[in-house]
Order: C-alpha cells, then structure tokens, then sequence
C-alpha cells in the first residue's frame, strides 16, 4: 500500500537526482495530494516515519492491540507468503497485559487439510540437504555472508528497539530482558557470519591401511527438518535453532509458538531483507496436532522441539526417536556452606526465579538452602527482594501457560504437606487486567522440609516444573547432605543447575555426582542464562538438543558421515585364495 502510495514521489526523486524535471512546488503538491487523499492512513504513515520501524517490517509494535483490525500473521511455503485468503480458519491472540484491548494479531489456523503445499516442499528437498561438503558448497559462503548482514541489521538501535517491544507485546517481559534476548541473539548471529559457517563442516582424514586408501568424517545434513519453537524466548531459541539448521544444509519448517509467532514472521522479513533466499525456510503457524501431521506424513528427518516434556515425550514415541529435545527443565540451586555474599547471592536467586516470571526452562525451580544461609537472613531478603517486582515495568507479568486457579491450586497442595509454609506470595496480582486465560499472581516461594519433600507421595508435587514465577525451598545441614544429592538424582530432566559455593571440596562432591548439561559453579553460580558463548542444553539423554555453539550446532542439525577412498591397485598384486 505505502508503495503504490508514494510511487509517483520517489519516481520524481529519482528524476531530480538524475538532473532532469521536478521542482520542489511539483514534489509539494503531490505529497500534499497524496496526504489529502489518504488522510486514514496519515497516522501510520507519520508513526512509521518518526518512530524508526525498520523498511522491511510490517507492522508497528505500538500499534499492536490498538486496532480493531489486527495484525495478519501469514505463513510461507516454498518462497512465498500465503494471503489470509489461503487459510480459512485464524486464531485471534488476545494482549496478555489488557484483556480489554484490541488483540495483538491473528494467526492462521493452518488444518490438516493446509498442509499440502508444505508435504510438497519439505518433499523436494533431497536426503543429501540443500547443500553440504561435496554439494552446492558455495551456499556456506552465501549463509556466512547473510548471516553477518543479520548480524549487523539486529544490532541497530532502532531493529533492537523494535524486536526488543514486539516481544514485550506479545511475551510481557521487562525490557532489559527483552532487550538482553536481541542482543544475544545478534551476538549469536555475528559468531557465525563470514568463513564461520563452512567451519561448521570442517571434515577429518585418517590414513588407511595401504598406498591409496584413506578415510575422511563429514559432517552431513538431514534434508528435510523441523523446528518447533517454544513462547518464552519468542526471538532467541527460534533464531539460533533455526540458523543452525541452514548452517549445516538442511531445510527446515518452523512452526513457532502461536501466542508469539509474530516475532518470528518479522526475523524472517529481515533476513530476505539480508539477501536470504525465500525458499530456504518455511513459515507454518497451526496448532500442535496439526504440526505433528506435517512431521508424520512428509520426508521430515528430524524434528528439533522446545518446550514441555510431556508433549517432547509424544514427539519422540510418534517419530521413532527422530527428534532432538531442549525440554522441560526442573532446575535446582545449591546454596554451599561458606556463606559470603548474601546481597548478591539474594539478587541472583531473585533473577534466577522470577525474572520473566518464571518463564524460562532455566528457571530456579528448587532452592537448597544449607542452614547457615538461614542464620544470615537471606530468606527475608528474597522476600524483600521479590517484593520489588511489578506488573508496571514488567518485572513480574502474565503467565502464558497456567491460569491464576493453576498456580494457586498447586500452591495450596504444596502447602498441605506437613512442615510446609508460605515463605512470600501465593496470591493473585493486584489491581490487573490479564486476560483469565492467562495466569497473574505474586513471586512465591513455599518452603517444604528436606525429609517431606523426599516421601514418595510428595517428591513428584515438590518437582514438578510450574512455569510461573515460583519456587520451592528447603535446607539442609552437613548431617544430611545426601538427602540433596539423593533429590538431585530423582529428579527426570537435567537442564541447568547452580552449586553456589567457594569451597573446592564442596564443589567437587556436588558436580560429580550430578549432570545437569549447563552447570553453573562458584559464588556467581546462576540458573539462568542461556547467551551465544557457551553450550546451553540438557545432559543425560541421548536426544537432547543444545544450542548457540559450534558443538551443539553439529551435534543437533548434521549427522556423521565417512567416505573411503582406496583408488590404487598395486602393480604387483596376484589374485588370493577365495576366503
């Protein structure tokens, strides 16, 4: 529409930058004419000119939610965006701040009968990828290449700014953290730009046996893959998930949450805007069921899911085992004896737990306090600490996955196991407007006793991941430090974890005997934190996924594959007995 709009002047500047006719009077008369005959859209117009919204997007995050015609969330498939037309059904995605507001988007209801056009591109895509080491290799330069632009879009102000509001718009987080999600993300995005894709599929050689043969390891795409993304980190875990898999010659299908797949429609807008090709990646917004027919019933080879353990679990028993999981995580922090600290310390459990409200599969779920901690008063800090937290900066928000009725009813439950007391919170947020289909309640904390929460009745209620600002705590002493390690191990999956400790012996004894595939130790120790320097992932299961590395990259989006050379028969050589 601006296109058509504002034709006519650009084709007049063009002529004046050329020499040739278009006075300043003629330039004038035609933007005041076109003005007066576009007056509805003159709001937008001076809104995208002086608030900064980048050439390539198509909407503008202020105005999401203000208009009774929202933002259309389109699919693509096989280079192109399909209109609203192409999907009969949509899903409307309330403002999870202002139940009374306008929603925030559609999104395409894509059903079983859609996915036609998606079977057929995932069906032209070949085992051996788009490309790899022996095939199509200038892509890895071209990937570098888009990849640094990426990189390089991400990082202005106004493209961070911009991703930074879409995200709080539809995943309400405060903006530091939003903004620390962007600035990951374009971080990640610089490691990789230039020769650093092709290094992703750096081979090995080993000599044979004889003058002629040798054996060389590569690094081999799937094909076709899929990608299906969680909503807490609407930008970061899509992105580097999604970059991974073209990296390494695959094409993938993502279908990202739909709660907060607008994030993802404008990444991919600047990546085209980048030089990425069209056809490389496919857009798919449906529902879970409707995904899981897609994976079912076209050539997808591997499937790389975030999010629940439960549906991970449905996955992987539906694909064969063909997935590659970053699923839930119950993520514990160990306090240590040797208490230092106790303001920092404080800080980072409040983070740890509450930050994004507790929507982050790192997120501090269980807390072992060793008793000295308790002699410091650090649990009347955490709660001073949490108390701070607002819906007014977003410091404590909605919660997209649990109702308020969800939350409380498992804190009560909590609350019926003998020793167990409410440390802070436990109550609905006050004075809000969050839609009911979303949760809003204070940071909680409960506190159970080591030797209850360790009964089998109660450890499955103890562990069980709420993906909402909340945590257990317990303490321990020198007596019974294995009843923590015996918690440790009867726990199911083994994310992030934190020892928070000086002491070189208590350290060591806790990391050998745990696995958590992220592990923060030391003073410092966190939960959180999943930036583009280290590895991020679980451990103890074969099909876990990790992100952001190099290591992880060509663990999760390549397979091995070894050629054999041997192109020299001897001069000499006689034809053996038969064996």
């Amino acid at each position: 529409h601006y296109s058509e709009l504002y034709k006519p002047i650009t084709m007049m500047l063009h002529k004046a930058a050329c020499g040739r006719s278009a006075s300043p009077s003629q330039l004038r008369a035609l933007l005041h004419k076109s003005i007066q005959a576009n007056k509805s859209t003159l709001f937008l117009t001076t809104t995208k000119a002086f608030s900064s919204i980048p050439g390539w997007a198509t909407f503008d995050p202020a105005l999401l939610g203000k208009n009774s015609t929202p933002h259309y969330v389109q699919n693509l498939v096989s280079g192109s965006w399909q209109e609203k037309d192409a999907i009969s059904k949509t899903i409307s995605i309330p403002d999870p701040i202002d139940k009374s507001s306008f929603p925030i988007c559609t999104v395409p209801d894509t059903q079983v009968s859609d996915l036609t056009p998606f079977i057929e591109s995932m069906k032209k895509v070949p085992k051996s990828g788009l490309h790899n080491p022996l095939k199509n290799v200038e892509r890895y330069l071209y990937l570098g290449e888009v990849t640094r632009r990426a990189g390089e879009e991400l990082s202005r102000s106004d493209v961070s700014e911009f991703f930074a509001q879409s995200i709080m718009k539809c995943s309400p987080k405060s903006h530091a953290q939003a903004l620390g999600e962007v600035k990951v993300t374009a971080a990640f995005l610089k490691n990789f730009g230039g020769d650093n894709v092709r290094f992703l599929a750096r081979s090995f050689g080993v000599p044979g046996d004889h003058l002629g043969q040798e054996s060389v390891g590569y690094r081999w795409p799937f094909g076709p893959v899929a990608i299906i993304a969680p909503f807490n980190f609407p930008l970061e875990i899509p992105v580097l998930q999604l970059m991974g898999a073209l990296f390494m010659g695959n094409k993938p299908v993502l279908k990202p949450a739909e709660k907060v797949a607008l994030v993802m429609e404008q990444f991919l807008h600047l990546l085209h805007y980048c030089g990425m090709d069209k056809e490389d990646v496919d857009l798919l917004n449906c529902q879970g069921p409707v995904a899981q027919e897609l994976i079912l019933n076209s050539p997808i080879k591997l499937t790389q899911f975030t999010g629940s353990s439960r549906v991970g679990e449905l996955l992987s028993e539906k694909t064969g085992g063909k997935v590659k999981l970053e699923d839930a995580g119950f993520d514990w922090k160990i306090l240590g004896p040797d208490v230092s600290d106790v303001e920092y310390v404080a800080w980072q459990c409040d983070q740890d737990a509450y930050a994004s409200s507790g929507q982050k599969c790192s997120a501090q779920s269980m807390l072992f306090m060793h008793e000295n901690w308790d002699d410091v008063g650090l649990l009347s800090t955490l709660k001073e600490n949490a108390s701070q937290r607002s819906l007014d900066n977003l410091t404590v928000g909605p919660v997209l996955t649990h109702t308020t009725k969800d939350i409380l009813d498992h804190t009560n439950k909590l609350l019926e196991i003998p020793g167990s007391k409410l440390l802070f919170g436990g109550k609905e947020l006050e004075k809000h407007n969050i839609p009911d289909v979303y949760g809003a309640v204070e940071p909680t904390a409960v506190f159970v006793p080591l030797d209850e929460m360790l009964k089998e009745e109660n450890f499955e209620t103890c562990a069980k991941e709420l993906f909402a600002p909340f945590q257990v705590v317990t303490k321990y002493n020198d007596a019974n430090m294995c009843l923590v390690l015996e918690a440790c191990e009867r726990m199911s999956h083994h994310l992030t974890a934190a020892v928070v400790s000086n002491d070189a012996k208590f350290l060591h004894s806790i990391l050998a005997n745990t696995v958590n595939g992220t592990t923060y130790a030391g003073k410092r120790a966190r939960t959180t934190g999943a930036p583009q320097n280290h590895w991020f992932g679980p451990a103890g299961d074969p099909r876990g996924a990790g992100i952001g590395t190099p290591e992880a990259i060509k663990l999760v989006w390549s397979c091995h594959r070894e050629i054999i050379t041997d192109n020299l028969v001897p001069d000499e050589w006689e034809k053996p007995a038969a064996t």
